[in-house]
């Protein structure tokens, strides 16, 4: 019964700590750009408006403040059910 308790409380110490890890910005990447309303709820990798702290915090679909990285010069050309990709907000 111990062991058990100790594998379960293992576990979920693992997942806390791997949802924490994932709550700040994701690392710049020189050879990408931040590409606007393309991510997926849940998926963007930072700014994602009020009520969220960042990486992986978005509310919805293609959600216009959020942002993932991309290759340098693709951002423009990713097409989705709500527009193009942006280099800004929107």
């Amino acid at each position: 019964m111990n062991k058990t308790l100790s594998i379960a409380s293992a576990a979920l110490a693992a997942t806390l700590f791997a949802g924490i890890a994932h709550a700040g910005p994701v690392a710049p990447q020189p050879t990408k750009e931040k590409c606007f309303g393309i991510s997926l709820a849940g998926k963007n990798d930072c700014a994602a408006g009020a009520g969220t702290s960042c990486a992986g915090t978005s509310h919805s679909n293609y959600q216009g403040n959020s942002w993932k990285y991309v290759t340098k010069g693709t951002c423009a050309s990713i097409k989705t059910p709500k527009g193009m990709g942006s280099l800004t907000p929107r």
